[in-house]
């Protein structure tokens, strides 16, 4: 199988279903899936890659959770998966972040997802697949992975930028969802879905366009970047767009502002 690129399109995923080797991975609500998938797709709950220890939520199972679950639904050593949700990619990318903290890198993000999918003709099924179990070790690779510690160490530090996929208000504390309300200092404000297109059912906006967005933020290749919103879901869609446009040292940050905002011995900007 020829290598695949990190956000496959549509066309492309249609011409390679079938290929050995490939899995492709549906985190849509359960009853779309029973209602409309890409053939072949086995289906993932969400809930089954994200651990909590309230009220921090989004953190990362243990090994032998996450080696379970991905066994389970087909993946191996040598598997390609190519995920997808019907939300925009939040899910699908968060499945991906978590595949790329244990150590497995053969991956793609459908651009657009279901909607991309369903809206331009292809081909679809609503029979459940089940899957062929694959044998999966987790090998952690903390490369993609930020906490707390890591975050304060490099607080204020020119070479590393901190962004927020949440919403304005959640950014300025206007709507506080742990708590405290506010920021990280010095992060940036990044809403997740200013990085989708509408228009073209919610593929990733072009590249010049999204860098142009970026770039007044200071959010630029040269520095290290760390993504996060409230628990790791929606940021982990900004972490695939930015690594998508070439960043190659890129974190996200598991628990985020659940685990930020809820600890008082951390600084808080509004």
């Amino acid at each position: 199988m020829d290598e695949l690129p990190l956000l496959i399109e549509a066309d492309t995923l249609d011409e390679s279903l079938g290929t050995a080797g490939l899995l492709i991975v549906d985190l849509s609500k359960a009853d779309t899936y029973r209602k409309l998938h890409i053939p072949g797709a086995v289906h993932l709950d969400y809930t089954q890659i994200i651990a909590a220890r309230k009220p921090v939520m989004g953190l990362i199972p243990e090994d032998a959770s996450l080696s379970a679950v991905f066994s389970g639904i087909g993946i191996s050593a040598d598997t390609h998966v190519i995920a997808y949700d019907d939300e925009g990619g939040g899910r699908a990318a968060r499945l991906l972040w978590t595949l790329e903290v244990a150590g497995h890198t053969r991956f793609s993000l459908l651009n657009g997802g279901l909607h991309a999918w369903a809206n331009e003709g292809h081909r679809f099924d609503d029979a459940p697949v089940s899957a062929t179990p694959g044998t999966f070790q987790v090998r952690r690779n903390d490369a993609p992975y930020a906490d707390s510690a890591y975050i304060l160490q490099h607080l204020n530090t020119a070479d590393c930028m901190l962004v927020d996929a949440r919403s304005p208000a959640e950014y300025s504390g206007l709507k506080r969802f742990a708590e405290q309300a506010g920021h990280i200092p010095g992060a940036v404000n990044f809403e997740w879905t200013q990085a989708m297109d509408p228009g073209r059912n919610m593929r990733f906006k072009a590249d010049a366009e999204l860098t142009a967005m970026l770039e007044p933020l200071g959010v630029t290749p040269d520095k290290e970047v760390i993504t996060y919103c409230q628990t790791h879901h929606r940021s982990a869609h900004t972490y695939l767009v930015l690594k998508h446009l070439g960043f190659e040292r890129l974190k996200g940050y598991a628990g985020s502002w659940s685990d930020w905002g809820n600890n008082p011995e951390l600084p808080v900007e509004m």
